[in-house]
Order: C-alpha cells, then sequence, then structure tokens
C-alpha cells in the first residue's frame, strides 16, 4: 500500500509487535538477516518481513519460525527483518506512521539508484541487504494492506513469478502486475526479472495490518512455499489459483482522487465503462467487463496507485 494521508479511518490494532532483539545480529553480517543451511542440496530460500515497518504481521510469523528453531530439510533458508529502524518505530497509537523513515524501502529496487550517490535510510538499508538478495533462488516478501481487501499474491511479470505464485495456492487469487510508478519493488529487481534469470520472487498481500488472520494467512502461505521446496515435511500445496492480469494502474495525478464509492479489493466490476473513480476532473472508468479491483487505496497520496486494474486470465 501507498501512504495514506491524514484523516484516514482508525483501524484496530490487534497484534502486538513481536520483540525480534533475540534475532537482531542474525549470521550474515546483514543485521536482521539469520541463514540456516542443511546437509541436502536445494534452493536459497529467503522470507522477508517488514519491508515496510508498521507491517509487522509478516514480523510475527518469522519470529514464531525462528522460536520453533526451524532448520530446512534441504537447501538454504534465510529469514531477514528488512526495514529495522522503521519497525523499531512502530506505535500501534499511530499505527500508520512508521511505514518507512525517508522513503519507501520497497521502491529503491533499480540498480541505477541502488549504484547512485543518493542517501537515505531506506536506501542505505537496500544496499547494505543486495549482496545477500543477490544469492537468493526463491523469495517471498510478507506484506499486508492497510485497506479492506480479499488476501492476494503479486507475482510481478516474469513467468517465473506467476509459476512461484500459482504454486502455492495460499491466498488463491494470482495477480501479475507490473509494479508502481514510484520505483520498482524488491519483487522487480533485477536478480529475479532481468532476462535469462531463473530465480523467482513473489509478494504475499495477506490482509488488513494488524488483524489476526493476516498472520494466519501468512503463516498459511510461508508454510506452503517450503512444503513446495522440501524444506519442511508434509504433502506439496495442491492449488486451484484464480489468476489474474493488470491490465491498467491507475496512479493518482491530483490530491482530489476519489472513488464513487468505498470499494473493498477483491470486488469485479462487472461491466465496461463503468465510472469508479474522480482524479479531479478526469474521470476513471473500467477499461473492459468483469474488471477485478486490486487493492483500492480509498484516499491515495498524489502520485501513488490508487488501483490497479485487472482481468481473470
Amino acid at each position: 500500500m501507498e501512504p495514506a494521508p491524514h484523516g484516514i479511518p482508525h483501524f484496530a490494532v490487534e497484534l502486538a509487535a513481536p520483540d525480534i532483539s533475540w534475532w537482531l545480529p542474525g549470521n550474515t553480517g546483514v543485521r536482521g538477516f539469520t541463514t540456516f543451511g542443511s546437509a541436502q542440496p536445494g534452493p536459497h530460500i529467503a522470507l522477508i518481513a517488514v519491508l515496510h515497518g508498521n507491517e509487522i504481521a509478516g514480523a510475527v510469523v518469522l519470529d514464531r519460525l525462528m522460536r520453533r528453531g526451524l532448520h530446512p530439510a534441504r537447501g538454504t533458508l534465510t529469514l531477514g527483518f528488512a526495514n529495522l529502524a522503521a519497525f523499531a518505530r512502530f506505535d500501534p497509537a499511530q499505527p500508520t506512521a512508521s511505514r518507512f523513515l525517508d522513503e519507501d524501502l520497497n521502491r529503491l529496487w533499480d540498480p541505477a539508484v541502488l549504484d547512485g550517490p543518493r542517501r537515505s535510510a531506506e536506501l542505505d538499508r537496500a544496499r547494505e541487504m543486495r549482496p545477500l538478495i543477490d544469492t537468493v533462488d526463491v523469495l517471498l516478501d510478507l506484506h499486508s494492506m492497510l485497506w479492506p481487501s480479499e488476501p492476494l499474491i503479486l507475482s510481478g511479470p516474469t513467468p517465473q513469478g506467476r509459476r512461484l505464485a500459482a504454486a502455492l495456492g495460499v491466498p488463491e487469487l494470482v495477480v501479475a502486475d507490473s509494479g508502481h510508478a514510484t520505483g520498482p519493488r524488491l519483487i522487480d529487481y533485477p536478480h529475479f526479472t532481468a532476462p535469462g534469470r531463473t530465480a523467482a520472487a513473489c509478494l504475499v498481500e495477506a490482509g488488513q495490518h494488524w488483524q489476526p488472520s493476516t498472520v494466519d494467512t501468512s503463516a498459511a502461505c510461508v508454510s506452503a512455499l517450503l512444503r513446495l521446496h522440501g524444506c519442511v515435511d508434509g504433502p506439496a500445496p495442491v492449488p486451484s489459483p484464480r489468476c489474474a492480469e493488470v491490465t491498467m494502474t491507475v496512479t493518482a495525478a491530483t490530491a482530489s482522487f476519489a472513488f464513487v464509492q468505498p470499494y473493498r479489493g477483491g470486488e469485479v466490476i462487472p461491466h465496461r465503462n463503468t465510472l469508479i473513480a474522480m482524479d479531479g476532473a478526469a474521470e476513471i472508468r473500467t477499461p473492459h467487463d468483469d474488471c477485478l479491483l486490486v487493492m483500492p487505496s480509498l484516499r491515495p497520496s498524489r502520485g501513488h496507485t490508487a488501483v490497479r486494474l485487472a482481468r481473470f486470465v
């Protein structure tokens, strides 16, 4: 989700941020990242939480795995807490205030930006994480959403990302998209998307921030990934995904962007050319029949994604 402006509704905070101080030293040279190996060959899998510091459900899941002493049956497994500085500032009284410190850590994964001269807290952290990310074969990025929405997996545009997302089976809705105008996400990083690459990454949006059900969905998605790759015992997932492809990304061009009604993510608008929002004087209409609304941000900031419109495939 994009940063929400002032005046957003009150959302109940029903989760407590876990104490991850035990895991901060790690063993990788990247603070907050711990790698576990096995004697059996297999892929290097990474589970990443809190790229956004206030999306604490993923941190709850990783903390539980660490406390269980999880070790992979094959391959290598890395658990990583990404935006440590923003996460440390999470305050349930102001839960939207700690998404990031300087800028969005999940919009910086462009080599030109990473190799450039600019500095920020998040850009420094991305540069610190980058060498480890470059060794990963399969990555699952754990996120949640501010506004009400059906849980989903964002696969990115690559065939390997789509295959990975569809094979998990939870959440069952898989959306292929190309990201945001404001910058590439971790799953858009060329290590996972450049031609000829085989590494795969996807992003789970497991539900609303700060809800116990979001932890459950995140944990189920992680379990499916680990079983899929033989990292833990248990049957491989038997997926029956609903797959959609984004046909149009709507970026708010004005500060007065407003939907005509409070849509929920996952709603399907039956008819083409249905008015769904006004962006100043500009009408936003559905480009085709059976148009899936992907993660509508009911009060988007100017220049940020308001909604993605998708077609089932």
